[in-house]
């Protein structure tokens, strides 16, 4: 057929993101109108919330209509859907702001989280699953399975409490676990968004080893606890491969552990860049009370105080976001999955 020939003369990446725009699309829709409904049934008038209970009737008949919380539902979500393809999304009711423009100011403090979480959450889960499984039987093998399954018990939060208990009011050796940075540090000038890169861009030393401290407990929490679902989730990819012949065949060549240990791994990538986008999306909404024991000051704390406030808009915009940046996470997944191995389907 003439379209299929000239749908496999495409690039193979641009092939899978053609396909999963088309997925994406109805699925963005979905989310906005389940998010929507479901929003419209949370406790509280945001108009009333916004004035305060002393608000007469005509200031609070007011502000509904200034926000369109007046009209019917349906009309609210056609007006939303307008608005959201044209880029506005709404004003926040809490800071009066653009819900956009307070999106994009807080992202960066939250990507900057999530993505020193998950590498560390990498380097931990994947090291010990290694352990485990070349010690198959052994203490070691025992106690990092353990581990794993009180890292999936322990809710982030505690973990958060306990280490600003220990590490801070007992012990002393961590910074206040507040905001991003010292209050006397100069913040560096915004570039990526990220203190720790954007200072070292600077030269600015006093902003990077502050911000380096701060970050050190809160990506601690996260890791802790994620670490123990990667190790437990990549230690059964890994033992798999480890058995296989042909590794018993390199075992049998007399070649070096470590050799053998790479080989092995390098095998198992696939399943794990999986395991790496899927967890990467879920360290958006695990931030999200972790943002708010360190006063972080992120896209979780945002989402916090738009459900304490009633702030449906900027809920919304939150909610959005977090969905376009997890089907982007496993968009770029698929990409990677596909070329490391062209004969898989994606």
């Amino acid at each position: 057929m003439p379209i299929l020939n000239h749908w496999n003369k495409i690039p193979r990446p641009l092939r899978i993101i053609v396909s999963r725009l088309a997925i994406i699309v109805p699925q963005m829709l979905g989310v906005m109108l389940v998010t929507f409904v479901l929003i419209r049934l949370l406790p509280g008038d945001p108009a009333l919330l916004m004035l305060g209970n002393m608000a007469s009737e005509d200031a609070i008949a007011s502000v509904r209509e200034r926000f369109g919380l007046n009209l019917p539902v349906w009309e609210q979500f056609i007006i939303y859907i307008k608005n959201v393809l044209q880029g506005d999304l709404g004003i926040s009711y809490f800071t009066s702001n653009p819900v956009l423009v307070d999106l994009l100011e807080r992202a960066p403090a939250t990507l900057e989280l999530i993505t020193y979480s998950m590498l560390l959450t990498c380097l931990i889960g994947i090291t010990l699953a290694i352990i485990s499984v070349v010690n198959a039987g052994g203490p070691l093998d025992y106690v990092t399975r353990i581990y794993g399954l009180a890292a999936g018990a322990i809710p982030d939060f505690w973990i958060g409490l306990l280490l600003i208990y220990f590490l801070f009011n007992l012990a002393g050796i961590a910074p206040p676990p507040f905001g991003r940075v010292d209050a006397f540090i100069i913040t560096p000038t915004q570039v990526t968004g990220f203190y720790t890169i954007d200072s070292l861009l600077e030269g600015n030393w006093e902003a990077f080893k502050s911000s380096v401290g701060r970050l050190a407990l809160p990506v601690l929490t996260l890791s802790i606890v994620n670490a123990g679902a990667m190790m437990k989730m990549t230690r059964s990819v890994f033992s798999g491969v480890y058995k296989s012949e042909f590794i018993h065949h390199q075992v049998a060549s007399g070649l070096p552990r470590r050799v053998i240990i790479k080989s092995a791994l390098r095998n198992s990538m696939p399943p794990i860049v999986t395991l790496v986008g899927f967890l990467f999306g879920f360290l958006l909404g695990a931030a999200v009370l972790v943002e708010t024991i360190f006063s972080w000051g992120g896209l979780g704390q945002y989402a916090v105080q738009a459900v304490v406030n009633s702030d449906y808009s900027a809920l919304q915009g939150f909610i959005l976001f977090a969905a376009a940046f997890i089907l982007v996470v496993y968009l770029i997944v698929d990409i990677i999955y596909g070329l490391a191995d062209p004969r898989i389907e994606v």
